[in-house]
């Protein structure tokens, strides 16, 4: 097993080129857009992760006890999601089957326990902006070759990344490797 590598800062001529290396998903492929958004999480992992830490720090500075609040329910809900997704078959399956679902639904549970505590802003500007931002940068940036490349590597086990496992427990990378797995036995069989 390859060991945790951090994945490097790309630079911001990369990251946000032009105009013209984003476009819109096409949405009625849905199986395509979720490999450019898995592709562009894992090439793209510590500029994602600079960015989400950039707009949680401002937030935090703003309001550091709504902060703390909306980490400590955040986090517990999402570990508590794993944990039953982990030990119940019936969670496990529908997160294979649905992530969407399954994330809109750690966020709406989220959501629900922070509106009891008075913390919705908080949680809505610290935690669900960077997200949104994230999901939009990857849906709307087309991949490269390095891009691809890296992911292969990443995908056949070679290398890995806190991004990788992170989609590995969302079982998202399993389906990556069956691909990549097939494709080598089909060429094997040529």
């Amino acid at each position: 097993m390859a060991k945790v590598e951090v994945a490097p800062l790309r630079p911001w001529d990369d990251f946000f080129p032009g105009w013209e290396r984003f476009a819109k998903p096409d949405g009625k492929d849905l199986t395509r857009w979720n490999n450019r958004v898995i592709s562009n999480l894992l090439y793209y992992q510590t500029n994602y992760l600079l960015l989400a830490i950039a707009v949680f720090l401002t937030v935090g500075f703003l309001n550091p006890v709504g902060m703390f609040t909306a980490v400590a329910v955040v986090s517990g809900v999402f570990l508590a999601s794993v944990w039953a997704a982990e030990n119940r078959s019936v969670i496990n399956n529908f997160k294979r089957q649905n992530l969407t679902g399954f994330v809109v639904a750690v966020m709406v549970t989220s959501y629900l326990l922070l509106s009891m505590l008075g913390s919705v802003m908080v949680f809505m500007s610290a935690i669900t902006l960077p997200l949104a931002l994230i999901f939009a940068h990857a849906s709307f940036r087309l991949r490269n070759m390095k891009n691809k490349l890296e992911n292969k590597i990443e995908g056949a086990g070679l290398k890995r990344s806190p991004m990788g496992i992170l989609l590995e427990v969302l079982g998202q990378q399993e389906e990556k490797l069956q691909k990549i797995q097939s494709f080598l036995e089909g060429k094997l069989k040529e």
